[in-house]
């Protein structure tokens, strides 16, 4: 067991509360928690629940040292506020007290920059039902396993009194929280917790917020009441020759950090600390990099960071990224030159001093005046063509297909426009020419000025690399007239698997994301990691599947299953090229660019027209475009589904 250091102990406890009733006096306590930035209090949503579920704006106190002062929950993970037994990746929760924070002075715990999951020694601590409220010692336990993404195991031979949920777990070497105690074995002694790393899943906004404030907190280097700061008691190398990297560095990069505007996706931070460190990848998954802290995270080996300049080298490529947008960026500048003049190997000065951005995140050139965006039509608010591709079921090299036309008004059901009556069905090589008239008179006449009518094709998954977006429906194009199908109208693909009435994980899906503010970019598969349904069943809703691989083979093939399978309706993809490649710059440029296309979004019905828009200056000869020359697009709206296949043919609309 490891020995109590008293000065971290002390800090440990002064940051940690008991979570109580609103009325006065001394009432069971419902659990624990601990604060994270100057009036953010973190805890498990288990403690919460059984009190909130009837009315979450009721309010609570919360009292520690020194604090005793009304909150209230701001966020929790639950899906099911009612269920008996709460998920790992659920059990979590944010309160915030009430009145402003500086009335109420606290400490603050270090949260870590580094998203692992802990091994070893813990202090665990928490409340306790009777004065003095904190305990006097911590638990000391073990992390000796952990269970799914976000939980930690707590070794056996340890017993925790009641109250304890929702307390913090100390790594007592770097003097870091990394997880809240979730509960107890039922007849048995360890537990369970839930990793610190699951702050993530409360989303981009609250994330950014809460950790901004922290780093602000702690980059002020507060003193507590016993003269001490949790930087000066962390374990690591102190200030010396300067190669290496401090606790008092990481302290003042992380406040330096959390004054730029924050990134705008997950892709951009990867593709900096990637070439911060010379492109040697860091083991393991890449988790959601929603900061620059986040990248900072990822400039270790094991526990052990790296050189300093590696870590200065990441600074500059956020400074300069942030001066390309026209940010403000002068004090972190400053800094950096700083502290690079303390590394004692001159020579190397220029690692940091001469870095830039890559290509890929270089910003755009102008592309002109503002286009119109023209939302993607939802059930009865627009006209749409739909293109079926039956594989012939003796030989499915063939295809029948089918025309379907969408009036869109209120009410208004798919009619049947013209059907191939073959008996064999059509080759891919002579698809376009035996659609070629058919298709072509329907759109020219119901195509509106200035409102070309969208069209989808709905083919096996397997066929998705099928470039649609690439056809010509005339042998002779018009001056004016962009040529290929998807410069000049929407064109997605429909997986033709999932004709007919839409299930619930699907349509459940569809609808959150419909909702969602704001989207980004999810960088899948991860190389070296095995994909499983679970993270595409509990991806964020506003993730949007992309792939710089082909969806119609090899690890392309699986995810697009996976996404499929687990309700996704949208995703972008690079159809053709290898299925299994290492990834290059042009990688990093389409999930780069495509991040930033769907970060542009004010809905999902936007995205089909803005990548028409892209596809349009691509048939301009804008260069700056051509990154998307060959991105599909999945847009599959079950409150549209296609028609079943015991669709008899309709009349054909005039």
């Amino acid at each position: 067991m490891t020995r109590v250091n008293e000065r971290l102990d002390a800090l440990a406890r002064a940051a940690t509360v008991q979570i109580l009733d609103a009325g006065g006096g001394d009432g069971p306590t419902w659990g624990s928690g601990f604060f994270v930035a100057p009036g953010w209090v973190l805890t498990v949503a288990h403690v919460l629940s059984t009190h909130l579920k009837g009315d979450r704006q009721k309010e609570f106190r919360v009292r520690g040292v020194g604090v005793d002062a009304a909150a209230r929950l701001e966020q929790w993970l639950l899906t099911d506020p009612g269920r008996a037994r709460i998920p790992l990746e659920e059990d979590l929760a944010l309160v915030r007290l009430t009145g402003d924070p500086e009335d109420h002075p606290h400490e603050c715990m270090w949260l870590p920059d580094r998203a692992v999951q802990h091994f070893g020694a813990v202090h665990v601590y928490g409340s306790y039902p009777v004065p003095p409220y904190i305990h006097e010692r911590p638990v000391i336990a073990e992390i000796n396993g952990h269970e799914d993404t976000y939980g930690l195991i707590i070794k056996p031979d340890i017993e925790f009194p009641s109250g304890l949920s929702g307390g913090p777990l100390v790594d007592p070497d770097s003097g870091a929280v990394v997880g809240l105690v979730k509960s107890r074995r039922v007849q048995k002694d360890g537990g369970m917790a839930v990793s610190i790393s699951a702050l993530r899943r409360f989303g981009e906004e609250t994330y950014r917020t809460v950790m901004a404030a922290h780093d602000r907190w702690h980059g002020e280097e507060p003193v507590s009441e016993a003269g001490d700061n949790w930087i000066d008691l962390q374990a690591g190398p102190r200030a010396g020759d300067g190669e290496r990297w401090t606790p008092g560095d990481r302290r003042e990069a992380l406040r330096l950090l959390a004054s730029l505007p924050t990134p705008p996706d997950t892709h951009t931070v990867e593709i900096l600390a990637a070439r911060a460190r010379s492109n040697n990848r860091w083991p393991g998954e890449t988790p959601a990099l929603l900061t620059w802290r986040d990248g900072h995270g990822l400039l270790y080996e094991g526990t052990h960071p790296l050189d300093s300049l590696a870590f200065l080298r990441y600074l500059r490529f956020a400074a300069e990224y942030t001066r390309s947008r026209g940010g403000e960026c002068e004090e972190l500048s400053r800094w950096i030159e700083k502290r690079l003049r303390r590394h004692p190997y001159r020579p190397m000065h220029d690692f940091v001093r001469e870095a830039s951005l890559p290509q890929a995140l270089l910003p755009a050139p102008g592309a002109g005046p503002e286009r119109i965006v023209i939302p993607y039509p939802g059930p009865g608010e627009g006209p749409t063509v739909a293109v079926l591709l039956d594989p012939v079921i003796d030989d499915p090299s063939r295809f029948f297909w089918q025309i379907w036309f969408d009036e869109g008004g209120p009410g208004s059901e798919p009619e049947l426009v013209e059907a191939d009556d073959s008996a064999d069905g059509v080759l891919p090589r002579d698809l376009v020419q035996a659609l070629r008239a058919p298709l072509n008179d329907l759109l020219r006449r119901k195509d509106r000025a200035g409102r070309p009518v969208p069209l989808e094709v709905a083919l096996p998954a397997g066929l998705f690399d099928t470039a649609v977006h690439r056809w010509r429906l005339e042998d002779i194009a018009e001056l004016d007239d962009p040529g290929a199908l998807g410069a000049r109208r929407g064109v997605v693909l429909r997986s033709l698997e999932r004709r007919g009435e839409p299930d619930k994980l699907w349509t459940d899906r569809w609808q959150a994301m419909t909702a969602e503010p704001r989207f980004r970019g999810w960088r899948i598969p991860v190389r070296g990691v095995v994909q499983n349904a679970r993270d595409y069943h509990n991806a964020d809703h506003g993730l949007v599947p992309v792939m710089c691989r082909p969806a119609g083979c090899g690890a392309g093939q699986n995810a697009m299953r996976l996404a499929l399978e687990n309700g996704h309706g949208v995703a972008l993809w690079r159809i053709g090229g290898q299925a299994a490649h290492i990834c290059s710059d042009d990688c990093d440029t389409l999930h780069v660019r495509a991040g930033t296309l769907l970060g542009t979004l004010g809905s999902l019905a936007e995205l089909p027209d803005r990548l028409r828009s892209i596809r349009q200056e691509i048939s301009e000869q804008h260069a700056e475009s051509r990154w998307a020359e060959p991105l599909a697009l999945l847009y599959d709206d079950p409150r549209r589904p296609l028609p079943a296949e015991d669709s008899g043919p309709l009349d054909a609309p005039l």
